[in-house]
């Protein structure tokens, strides 16, 4: 009887030990890009989506939206996105581009993709799909809906500095140079988010 009681108390143990583990990395949210340095000050993180290198893309797709960062939908999205027809109606605007610069920004696009990067949120934008029926959309892929859940519409949508999800930068501090920790995010009107 006693080997037993041993033998539960242990298994009790085991038990709680990976409950507390769970707990623990169940909502670790970006708390893994948190950095100190040797002096146990804080470091900004850096980024964790590989920011825009392609000054073509920069400039072409930044005259209207922030430019994306490829690592921000999988590869067939951007192809996707990048077709030619799809460019025509793109999300309810004309973006038709001369065919050799489509090419060249969609190879870009598909080059760095999602599935393509080495960064981990990079990574997580690659499982799931973006969205059903109409093109794309990095608001509609799983990982953007799980980071985004708990923020109230009325914050982003209502809000006449932000007005969709979609606009990154306006939130997301540090968007331009690809990084999207939630340490980052100042909500205009409303101020540091943090959940």
């Amino acid at each position: 009887m006693n080997t037993a009681l041993r033998t539960a108390g242990f298994l009790a143990g085991v038990l709680v030990a990976f409950a507390v583990a769970g707990l623990a990395l169940g909502d670790d949210d970006d708390h893994d890009d948190d950095h100190y340095d040797e002096h146990g000050g804080w470091m900004e993180p850096g980024e964790d989506v590989q920011p825009v290198a392609n000054a073509a893309y920069a400039e072409e797709c930044g005259a209207c939206h922030m430019a994306y960062q490829p690592g921000l939908l999988p590869s067939d999205a951007w192809r996707q996105v990048m077709d030619a027809d799809a460019l025509i109606d793109h999300y309810g605007d004309d973006a038709s581009l001369a065919p050799a610069l489509r090419l060249e920004l969609a190879d870009y696009l598909v080059a760095n993709a999602a599935g393509q990067s080495r960064k981990s949120r990079s990574r997580a934008f690659a499982v799931g799909d973006a969205g059903a029926g109409d093109l794309p959309r990095i608001t509609a892929t799983r990982y953007f809906r799980n980071e985004h859940h708990e923020i109230p519409s009325r914050m982003v949508v209502g809000n006449p500095d932000v007005r969709s999800f979609s606009n990154c930068n306006a939130c997301h501090t540090g968007a331009a140079d690809g990084v999207y920790n939630e340490h980052r995010v100042r909500i205009p009107g409303h101020g540091r988010w943090d959940d």
